[in-house]
């Protein structure tokens, strides 16, 4: 029995940081799991997006509403992926909006996902609910692995952990579920090139090159080209330090299998960002205003979009927090500590702040119009910050803990005295500047005040358990408590506060009005003020849509329409201009039969004017809320042409297109001369099949004619009459 107790003793001594990040994680998870809430914000989806937005049943308090992306993109682009899957095929393009659009190689699709396995096994929410609530917990698990095994203790450890499974970064983007999983392989990765020095074995080859592939495949190629650049750097310095060039050649290979393993979804997202708007959208964007930089100490200084008091800047793409008292104990161990490690993370954190900011340094990089790096928002390089400086931690808490227990010199308390009363020079200057300074308005500094409190209060009560214990030394192990605690309570509240856990039966809910597009959108398009959140989610075509890449020359094709001349088109977002000169023209030619319209938009003047014409559309359905009504004039998805034009240059076919002497039903335009002798003739085409990546036409026609399908052109695309191979020729500009 004496064994038995000794051997469970020794257990949870080994095991005992692992079970506290699974309880501080469970106490996070807790609404889902023991609540029935769901990490999806759902009041904010049925409070704030049509058509849910205009029944009242649904009307109740939201809790965060800074989150637009996940109900018109992130989330309808899952649901997508794993229908598709479930079909048998794997989505390649979406039909759903832009007119179709490529969807794999949309990116942030994250279509080649691991944990999309997880949809196979639970209900849509339910997995969804899980692949949102594992990113803390294994970002937490993965620190604890890496800072361990560079030498940290276990209550270090712990503290960088915790630090970096609800750092800012981690917070704000968690509900994405994309981004967080893209760098939280990253002390993954750093484990398995420290295990691989130090032990030569296969095993740690194959886990780094996963890392790799799993960060490439979570969604966002911006975040894994960090992951990747900070990486490379690692193994670079390690080399450099452990002079062992046969384990370098053989970390940096495997890096480079994971990289080959991640081409198929390389190869279609290049092409896709070829062919975009973003690939010509070189600009500054979202970099941190250096004042507000001050958040990294007190997050919430210039308000939060939870409590809706914020006033200044973009809490989600500028949030650098990562505790208060990680903050102080990175930049105690960069001040007393000059080991090669230290040396590493201060350069990557500390450079990555620099590039974050905005500076003459961001300006230049923009500027050098760098791919991905250069059309993105340059504060998320922050995330390297936050992992670096969690890293540093855990080395200034194992430094502090030290130096208390060995504080007898004259000079190492007077060095430790120095060091503290800059912290406390630094609160009491805010303080000052808050009460007395007139650097705000005064309900914007009641805000910035009210928020600086609670990391006045952490920073003081951890100094005085610090100066008790260093004091009598019997109280070290209060202090090595207390501030374990205090930080994972920072990090908790921070993370609570942010993270929305709202009813599942309001996700989706089915009204009357989504219903009846069931029963009517056929095999037409829909065209109305609705988006992602509705059409993809649906399954509804549409030819409006937003997103960072789609492609360009179909936004070009929208846009003109408002006037007939070609304009560019916009950065992330196509919109059909409601009172356009050729609306009407575009409604027709993509096939869109169905139009949505709210009851209250009747008679106003942004609105489609679907009243104005009786004759091209007829009322089919009604409520109180809502109408449906038919296009008359719409031509079908499918249908032949027996004439054609030949224009090369982009301005003159669009210019072609929208003038009124061109008989668009009759005619289209082409961009080279096709393989084919026409004459008059008449006939029809009808769709017989059509799924994401495969689609069959049934032809009865008098003459030779040319097939239109009104879906955006892309390449990739294989047509087959009577399974002979065809040429795709591209149509009326997109």
């Amino acid at each position: 029995k004496k064994m038995k107790n000794e051997k469970l003793r020794n257990s949870f001594l080994r095991f005992w940081p692992f079970l506290f990040i699974f309880i501080l994680w469970f106490i996070f998870a807790s609404p889902y799991f023991l609540k029935g809430l769901v990490p999806y914000a759902s009041t904010y989806q049925v409070n704030f997006f049509p058509p849910w937005s205009s029944y009242e049943k649904f009307w109740g308090p939201v809790k965060n509403n800074a989150m637009p992306d996940i109900h018109g993109q992130i989330y309808p682009w899952k649901k997508f992926t794993i229908d598709t899957f479930f079909r048998g095929e794997i989505p390649l393009w979406n039909p759903y909006s832009f007119a179709g659009n490529p969807h794999l190689a949309n990116y942030q699709s994250a279509v080649l996902s691991l944990f999309n396995l997880l949809f196979f096994a639970f209900p849509f929410i339910d997995a969804w609910s899980l692949l949102v609530l594992f990113q803390p917990l294994l970002a937490g698990l993965f620190m604890y692995l890496f800072v361990r095994e560079i030498g940290v203790g276990k209550v270090g450890s712990l503290i960088s952990s915790v630090s970096f499974m609800f750092s800012g970064f981690m917070v704000v983007w968690m509900a994405y579920a994309t981004l967080s999983y893209a760098i939280l392989y990253l002390p993954l990765a750093f484990f398995a090139v420290e295990r691989y020095y130090r032990t030569s074995s296969l095993k740690y080859l194959l886990l780094l090159t996963s890392t790799v592939f799993l960060s490439f495949f979570s969604g966002h190629f911006q975040i894994s080209l960090y992951f990747l650049i900070a990486l490379i750097c690692y193994i670079l310095f390690g080399a450099f330090i452990k002079r062992s060039i046969r384990s370098t050649i053989f970390l940096l290979a495997s890096v480079v299998v994971g990289l080959i393993i991640a081409v198929p979804q390389f190869v279609s997202s290049i092409m896709l960002h070829n062919y975009s708007v973003r690939s010509e959208l070189f600009q500054l964007g979202e970099a941190i205003p250096f004042q507000y930089l001050v958040t990294v100490i007190a997050p919430d200084f210039f308000g939060n979009p939870v409590t809706r008091n914020d006033w200044f800047g973009h809490y989600a793409e500028w949030s650098s927090f990562i505790g208060i008292w990680p903050l102080f104990l990175a930049i105690y161990a960069i001040v007393r500590l000059k080991s090669w490690r230290v040396i590493l993370f201060s350069i990557l954190g500390i450079g990555s702040v620099v590039v974050a900011v905005n500076s003459p340094l961001s300006e230049l990089l923009a500027s050098l119009k760098l791919p991905v790096l250069s059309t993105s928002a340059f504060s998320r390089i922050i995330v390297l910050f936050s992992f670096s400086f969690a890293v540093l931690a855990g080395f200034g808490f194992d430094q502090l803990i030290r130096e208390i227990r060995g504080m007898r010199d004259i000079r190492r308390i007077r060095d430790f005295l120095v060091f503290f009363a800059v912290i406390g020079v630094f609160f009491v200057s805010v303080w000052i500047l808050l009460l007395f300074g007139k650097l705000y308005p005064a309900e914007w500094l009641i805000v910035a005040k009210r928020n600086f409190v609670l990391p006045t209060v952490l920073i003081v009560g951890g100094i005085v358990a610090i100066f008790i214990a260093v004091k009598s030394k019997k109280f070290t192990i209060f202090t090595i408590g207390y501030l374990l605690l205090v930080i994972s309570f920072d990090s908790l509240r921070f993370a609570q506060k942010w993270m929305p856990f709202d009813p599942k039966e309001l996700v989706f809910p089915e009204v009357s009005v989504i219903s009846a597009i069931k029963k009517n959108i056929g095999e037409g398009r829909i065209f109305g003020n609705i988006g992602g959140e509705v059409t993809t989610y649906y399954n509804f075509p549409s030819i409006e849509g937003y997103d960072p890449l789609y492609i360009g020359r179909y936004g070009e094709f929208i846009r003109s329409a408002s006037s007939g001349k070609f304009l560019n088109a916009e950065r992330s977002v196509v919109k059909l201009d409601r009172r356009g000169k050729y609306t009407n023209r575009v409604l027709d030619l993509l096939g869109v039969s169905l139009i949505f319209h709210p009851v209250a938009d009747t008679n106003q003047g942004w609105a489609f004017p679907v009243w104005e014409d009786k004759n091209r559309f007829y009322l089919i359905y009604q409520e109180k809320k809502f109408q449906l009504f038919r296009n008359n004039l719409s031509l079908p998805r499918a249908s032949l042409f027996y004439d054609y034009e030949i224009i090369a240059g982009k301005e003159e076919i669009i210019e072609r297109f929208y003038s009124k002497s061109f008989d668009f039903r009759e005619t289209i335009i082409l961009e080279e001369k096709p393989n084919i002798s026409l004459v008059k003739g008449n006939g029809k085409a009808d769709i017989v099949m059509y799924s994401p990546n495969k689609i069959m036409i049934s032809v009865d026609t008098t003459a030779p004619a040319l097939l239109f399908l009104a879906d955006n052109y892309y390449p990739g695309w294989k047509a087959k009459v009577n399974g002979i191979g065809s040429k795709i020729y591209r149509a009326d500009y997109s």
